[in-house]
């Protein structure tokens, strides 16, 4: 049997990874002086409590070698082999981890999903599809890091606040941009992190995501996913709404995720994501 790994930043629910076959290996976030493995110790509502309450960003950590080959070694003895997807190498050391735990498991492959949040996980509902059509070890990944180059992740930011905290915007920056309620609207290429425009309001920004999802279009046959930060989805329900007809009769499943610790630190809450295979 091929299974299936990704890791937490993926931000899939548990119950429904569980109910997939996926197994989902915690990344670690540090909150004050107390530790946790991301949604296993803490729930995402848990963490934006403690992430509004807190004066300083939580420190995220990556996965180490040793945990991955823990994982590992169950496959082996267990006689399957697995396709192990995971966080943007740009924005982790978690990738090259589990290349070295790997090393000792020819029937053990690792996919830099070269994404993040729910981008990486639409590879990881893609190696879903083609485990279930009886696709090879090796033909998995070929088609996995192809359709990796397809995955689009867009963000509209509530709050300019967790930027700045991160040390990625000015503090006079920040503050003019929130004065002027500005959303700007992030994305991921080559797996690094880059602005693709800024928005005077959330209407604005809910049509600024709109104009970059028509500048590709959406491959149909393919998974997407929408995401949303904070304690309540009533934002992306909005947005979902307003933007109608770009998703209705193209997408037939479009699942919610709420992001957890890894990415949500980073963004804050109230914030939009959207994930999508370009079409080719």
């Amino acid at each position: 049997m091929i299974r299936i790994l990704t890791d937490t930043a993926s931000d899939f629910d548990l119950e429904e990874a569980a109910s997939l076959g996926i197994t989902v290996i915690p990344m670690e976030i540090t909150i004050g002086d107390q530790s946790y493995r991301d949604r296993y110790d803490i729930t995402p509502d848990r963490f934006y409590e403690l992430l509004i309450e807190s004066s300083e960003l939580p420190h995220t950590s990556q996965i180490n070698s040793y945990t991955f080959e823990q994982e590992f070694e169950k496959i082996h003895e267990a006689g399957d082999s697995a396709v192990v997807i995971l966080l943007s190498s740009k924005l982790s050391g978690t990738y090259q981890n589990a290349v070295i735990a790997a090393q000792d498991y020819d029937e053990i492959r690792v996919v830099d999903s070269r994404n993040g949040s729910i981008g990486e996980q639409i590879l990881v509902r893609y190696a879903l599809m083609l485990r279930d059509k009886g696709r090879s070890l090796d033909d998995m990944v070929h088609r996995l890091e192809v359709r990796r180059n397809q995955v689009r992740i867009l963000a509209l930011l509530d709050t300019l606040e967790y930027v700045k905290k991160g040390g990625r915007m000015g503090a006079a920056a920040a503050a003019f941009g929130t004065l002027l309620s500005i959303k700007p609207v992030l994305t991921l290429e080559n797996g690094k992190l880059k602005v693709l425009g800024k928005a005077r309001g959330s209407r604005m920004g809910n049509n600024l995501l709109n104009t970059e999802i028509g500048k590709t279009g959406i491959e149909s046959r393919l998974p997407a996913a929408v995401a949303y930060s904070g304690l309540d989805h009533r934002k992306l329900d909005h947005y979902i709404e307003d933007s109608r007809p770009i998703w209705e009769g193209v997408i037939k499943d479009l699942p919610m995720s709420q992001l957890g610790s890894t990415i949500g630190t980073h963004a804050g809450p109230g914030t939009i994501v959207v994930a999508y295979f370009m079409k080719q």
